[in-house]
Formats: structure tokens, C-alpha cells, sequence
């Protein structure tokens, strides 16, 4: 007797902890896509009306926010606003500007990061880019044009390969790079390639194309 109430709250046991397993995986993939869409919405509302104020940045619950980026490829409802830094917090809301690298419109490199999944997925569709489309970068007074130079998934990466961020990225292999010609204003975006672990980046490289009045 006292053996099958044993097996018993041992079944029980792990019944409980399959379920919390399984409450686990679904807030890591609905959950958190969940909240950080809510807090897109702020981040862009509050970009909005700091804009609206004539500030070029906004102070956010999960930093600063300075941009916002549209990618036609992904649908006309498509805006994410990019975020300074590439902490936590920053990548479960939107776009993570790594810092140091250049801003929108400059000369040099303005590399970003997001999420692929969970946590908003930004770059969910990253595969689905191709050479040419167009990245929008949009600030309180202008509208950057950038043009991707590679597929977005024709590029992948050690997580741990820092020049994908550089001012000018050369390929230490040889492979797919921008066009090395000083002085160019680049956009990059990176995201994880696969979809369950983070061993590996997928990179995109864009060059500005055209620049406007917002």
C-alpha cells in the first residue's frame, strides 16, 4: 500500500512538472511576444508624441528610443522603433541600436539587432528578405532609404564575429561583405539564425539610398 501511494504522488509528480514545462514553452513563445508587442505600442506612441514635441529621442520604461524602422517586405502595418543599446530589455520591445556604431543617415554603420523569436519577433521574416528590398529608418526630421545588398539569410555568423558591426565590415573569410568603398552609410541587421538555440547570427548589409524630409 505504502509502495502505491509512492507511485502514485510520483505520477502526480510529474504530471505537475510536464505541465509547468509546457506553461513554461508557451509563455516563452506567446507570452512574451504578447507583452513586448504591448510595449511596441507604447514605445512608438510615446516616440510619436516626443516627436510631435520636438524631441529626437524619448525617454521609455525600456530605454531610449530615438527611430523607427518599416521594412515593406513585411507589410505596410510593419514599425518597429529602435532602441538604444542591445539589453533585454531593449530586444523584448523592438530594434536594439548597438552602440558606438553609427546613427541613422551617417557615415559608417548602423547596425541593429532583434529578436527572431519570442519577445516581439521583429526578425521572425528575416529569410524571407531578398537583395534589394528596402529598409526605412524614420527620425523625427528625415526618412533614411536603405537597399539591402544580401538575402537575408545568404549571411551567417559566429555570434562572436564583431565585425559585422564595424564601420566598414570586411569578411575575414572572404564572403559576403558591403562594397569597401570608404565613406559608405550602411545599415546592418542581425538577428538569430536558428530558431531554438543562438550559436548563430544571420546578417543583412543595406547602403542608403535616399534621404527626405520627414
Amino acid at each position: 500500500m505504502r509502495a502505491r501511494r509512492i507511485l502514485t504522488w510520483t505520477g502526480f509528480g510529474l504530471i505537475l512538472a510536464g505541465l509547468a514545462m509546457l506553461g513554461w514553452v508557451a509563455w516563452e513563445f506567446y507570452g512574451t511576444t504578447w507583452v513586448s508587442h504591448r510595449h511596441r505600442e507604447q514605445a512608438l506612441s510615446r516616440l510619436e508624441q516626443g516627436w510631435r514635441g520636438g524631441h529626437g529621442s524619448v525617454r521609455t520604461s525600456w530605454g531610449e528610443a530615438d527611430a523607427i524602422v518599416r521594412i515593406p517586405r513585411f507589410g505596410s502595418s510593419y514599425a518597429v522603433p529602435v532602441l538604444e543599446g542591445t539589453s533585454a530589455a531593449v530586444l523584448a520591445t523592438g530594434y536594439g541600436h548597438f552602440t558606438g556604431t553609427a546613427g541613422p543617415g551617417q557615415v559608417g554603420n548602423y547596425a541593429l539587432a532583434a529578436h527572431r523569436i519570442t519577445h516581439g519577433e521583429p526578425l521572425r521574416r528575416m529569410p524571407d528578405l531578398r537583395s534589394g528590398d528596402e529598409v526605412i529608418v524614420q527620425t523625427r526630421t528625415r526618412t533614411y532609404t536603405y537597399r539591402l545588398t544580401n538575402a537575408g539569410s545568404a549571411l551567417v555568423v559566429p555570434m562572436t564575429a564583431t565585425w559585422v558591426t564595424t564601420p566598414l565590415p570586411r569578411n575575414p573569410t572572404g564572403g559576403i561583405e558591403p562594397a569597401q568603398q570608404p565613406g559608405q552609410r550602411l545599415i546592418t541587421l542581425t538577428t538569430c539564425s536558428e530558431l531554438f538555440h543562438t550559436d548563430n547570427r544571420m546578417v543583412a548589409f543595406g547602403v542608403l539610398v535616399a534621404s527626405a524630409p520627414r
